[in-house]
């Protein structure tokens, strides 16, 4: 489960492929869960549903 702030760590899939890290910016789920909508450090924003390759790190 998530709230707004944590950021989203999702393993790269393939040998060389960078971890990927976005800032939860808003939880559309019930109770934290997904989807979220997410910014990217390049200011993209996306809505994700995180699979198990991915981590959620709370916010400090």
């Amino acid at each position: 489960m998530a709230n707004v702030g944590d950021r989203l760590l999702v393993h790269g899939h393939v040998v060389g492929q960078a971890d990927r890290q976005a800032e939860i910016i808003e939880v559309r789920g019930a109770e934290g869960a997904p989807p979220y909508l997410v910014r990217f450090p390049d200011g993209h924003e996306s809505l994700v549903y995180p699979g198990p390759d991915a981590i959620i790190e709370p916010a400090s």
